[in-house]
This record gives C-alpha cells, sequence and structure tokens, in this order.
C-alpha cells in the first residue's frame, strides 16, 4: 500500500476472538470518561454480549456520551428491554439503512453496515471482524461446539483519530437524515453543521510501548473510498516476495483480484486461502467454490475450516520473513461483491513483523488442525448436482450485480 498511508506510532494487541475482544471493550468502557462510540453488524443480545451492553448502560448511566449504530438488516429492532433499560441511562441508538419485507430485495437495500468499530475516548480504538454476538451462538444454526474463528485489533495511535472522525461523521450523518424525516429543518441544518465540524477535534493516543507498529486505517464507503480495500489488497498481494495467507469467510474475488493472486503464484509466491468449509449460507458457499478452479490449477493451495464457523477477514504477507516487510490486514471486509462493492466497511492494515507472525501462528494451527486440504482432483471430480448449485448460485450473484450496475 502507498508509504504515505501508514504512520508509525501505534500499539496494537491481537484479539482473537468475542471472548478476547468483549473483555477488552468492557476494560476501555468502564474506564470511559467522555464518549463511547461503536458501530456493528450484529448486536445480539445473549450469553457474552450481555455484559458488553450493560457496560454501555453504566457509561451513560455516569454522564459518558455513548451512541452505538448498528445495521438495519444484521440486527433490526432492540429487544424492548434493553431499549428501556438504555434510554433510561441515556445511552443513544441508530439503525442503519432499516429494510424490512420486500424492500430487502431492493438494491438499496444492499448497502448495509458491515463494518465493526469502537472509540472510547479518542485515545483507543477497536477494529476487526467480530459482532457483538456470542462466539458459541449463531442466529440461524443455534449453539456451536466449537468457537466462531474471527479475529479484531485493540490500536491505540494516531489512527484511532481517523476511526473517530469516520465513526461520528456517520453518527451525524444519520442525524440529519433522522430530522429530515420529521420536517425539522432547523435541526436538520444543525446537524449538516455539526457532521461537517466532526472529527476536527479529536484526542490522538500515545504510544504505551517501546515497540511501536506502523498502521493505517482504510475504509469502503460509497462515496469517496469506493475501491480502497480491494486496492489496498491487490497492492499488497502485487508486492508480496514470499508468501500470501488469507483467511476469509465469504471469499468470491472479482477478475482483477483473482488476476492477482494467480500471478503471484505464477512468480513463486507461496498462495494459501483459508475458506469456509461449513454451509452457513447458499449464496456465499457455493458461489465462492466457482473460483477454485482457476486457483487450484495455479498451484494455490485451499484448506477449508470445518472445526467451526470462520467468520475471520484477515491476511498476512510476507509474515515469516522477519526483514521488516511482514504486512497484516484485520478488519471487517469479505473478498465478495457485497463487501467490496456495497457495505461500509473498515480494516486496519498494519507493517509489523511481530503483529504479523502473531496472525500467521493463529492461522497456520487453523490449517494444520482445523482445516481440510481441497485436492484438484477431488474438486474436478464432484458430483453433478454440487457442481450445478455452484453455477447457479454465481449466476445468481452476477445477475445480482448487473442490478446494482457494478463491474467486478
Amino acid at each position: 500500500m502507498p508509504a504515505q498511508a501508514l504512520r508509525p506510532d501505534h500499539r496494537l494487541t491481537l484479539l482473537k476472538g468475542g471472548e478476547a475482544l468483549f473483555a477488552a471493550m468492557i476494560e476501555a468502557i468502564d474506564a470511559a470518561r467522555s464518549e463511547v462510540l461503536l458501530e456493528t453488524y450484529i448486536f445480539e443480545f445473549e450469553g457474552s454480549v450481555i455484559p458488553v451492553a450493560e457496560a454501555l448502560e453504566r457509561a451513560g448511566a455516569r454522564g459518558v456520551t455513548v451512541c452505538v449504530v448498528v445495521d438495519g438488516i444484521g440486527t433490526g429492532a432492540l429487544p424492548d428491554p434493553w431499549q428501556q433499560r438504555w434510554r433510561a441511562a441515556g445511552v443513544r441508538w441508530r439503525v442503519f439503512n432499516p429494510a424490512q419485507g420486500w424492500r430487502v430485495l431492493l438494491p438499496q437495500g444492499w448497502r448495509r453496515l458491515h463494518r465493526k468499530l469502537c472509540v472510547v475516548d479518542g485515545t483507543v480504538a477497536f477494529c476487526g471482524g467480530i459482532n457483538l454476538l456470542d462466539d458459541y451462538y449463531d442466529p440461524n444454526h443455534g449453539r456451536l461446539v466449537e468457537p466462531r474463528l474471527d479475529f479484531a485489533v485493540r490500536v491505540t495511535g494516531p489512527l484511532v483519530a481517523d476511526v473517530h472522525g469516520t465513526m461520528i461523521r456517520l453518527w451525524w450523518r444519520m442525524q440529519v437524515a433522522r430530522e429530515a424525516t420529521k420536517f425539522d429543518f432547523e435541526g436538520a441544518l444543525k446537524a449538516v453543521r455539526t457532521a461537517a465540524q466532526a472529527g476536527v477535534e479529536t484526542n490522538t493516543a500515545k504510544v504505551e510501548a517501546a515497540h511501536p507498529a506502523v498502521a493505517a486505517l482504510v475504509l469502503r464507503d460509497n462515496v469517496r473510498y469506493r475501491r480502497r480495500i480491494e486496492g489496498t489488497y491487490r497492492l499488497a498481494i502485487s508486492q508480496a516476495k514470499s508468501e500470501i495467507l488469507i483467511a476469509n469467510a465469504y471469499f468470491v474475488p472479482g477478475v482483477q483480484l483473482q488476476r492477482a493472486l494467480l500471478r503471484a503464484a505464477r512468480r513463486g509466491v507461496r498462495v494459501t486461502l483459508l475458506l469456509q468449509g461449513r454451509y452457513e449460507y447458499f449464496m456465499q458457499y457455493h458461489a465462492s467454490r466457482a473460483v477454485y478452479g482457476a486457483l487450484l490449477k495455479a498451484g494455490i493451495q485451499i484448506i477449508e475450516y470445518e472445526a467451526s464457523f470462520l467468520h475471520a477477514k484477515v491476511a498476512v504477507i510476507d509474515g515469516a520473513d522477519g526483514a521488516g516487510r511482514g504486512l497484516a490486514t484485520v478488519g471487517s471486509s469479505n473478498l465478495d461483491p457485497l463487501s467490496l462493492l456495497l457495505a461500509r466497511e473498515a480494516n486496519v492494515f498494519v507493517r509489523d513483523d511481530r503483529f504479523a507472525a502473531e496472525l500467521r501462528g493463529h492461522l497456520l494451527h487453523a490449517i494444520a488442525h482445523q482445516g481440510r486440504r481441497v485436492e484438484p482432483e477431488a474438486h474436478l471430480q464432484r458430483p453433478f448436482g454440487t457442481r450445478v448449485l455452484t453455477w447457479v448460485a454465481y449466476g445468481l450473484m452476477r445477475v445480482a450485480l448487473l442490478l446494482t450496475r457494478n463491474r467486478y
């Protein structure tokens, strides 16, 4: 990625799974003095998520400004008891692009808030792929035997101001829309002015350790940053020297991203993909297998994670070299058209050998002990019915893209 986008003086902590993330978030929220901002696709008020909801309630009750944004499809309406509790504590929340019934089928309903961000007092931020969802629970499949595999990162340093800025601007833009729908044009104008000023006066956290890392926040939205995350991936892949290791829940890369991976494999880079092995959703499960053939033929290794649901959206490039080139990313963006063309996403990219090696170690363990390698011969000999489902799902995805007028 462009050198100017990466800035020094960050301290990062890799967090594996919701249990680690929720504990770190609760600690930060309980120490908050002025402000807590939170965005998530899913906020499921069950199990290990309840302590997070209670921490937000405590913060609001002691006078901290608490603003929560959830996605209108991933979460929808908050449970009535929690609406009452949060309202009493002064916690404010908004629902992004609520879509119900037949409106879900319209292309504008596919533009989702998929990023998972939190910033506390403008000094510490969290970014990753982990929803506010218990590791052992899936809304569609019930209780899980093994925890969902996912990652987040806790950050202090200059990019915290970037996280704060993008979150506060979204909050006030939603406030503008809310006031306008009530025909409160004076309130809407005030919100516009606030949104224009948002993110200007934010604190910048000081580095907490003697080993600062170089990092950047990379966003995707439907205005300024339409191709930023995909472009950063492609540039990083093109610069890889020895190894590319990608773990992605819903993997249906576009033509240019596929070509970047194929070119890397042809020039001798070892490319390994850790992908979803368990059936979760029809479209994502079957459409992803439409791209396996060309990748396997090029010598790219594909491992399907089978221990539980894979929800990670991470990558490590040249993480074993130890030559200062280790690049890693942790974020919310899948490598599929929903994430790369339609949703609001956020990834942290880090150039730091220690961080890259730690994430790489987790992925190699999952590959060795919790995954199954896809053999090229077995993939070619799949049952006819399975192959039909693959191309039906892929075809439906391409038709959906045509409806959004996006090229992929």
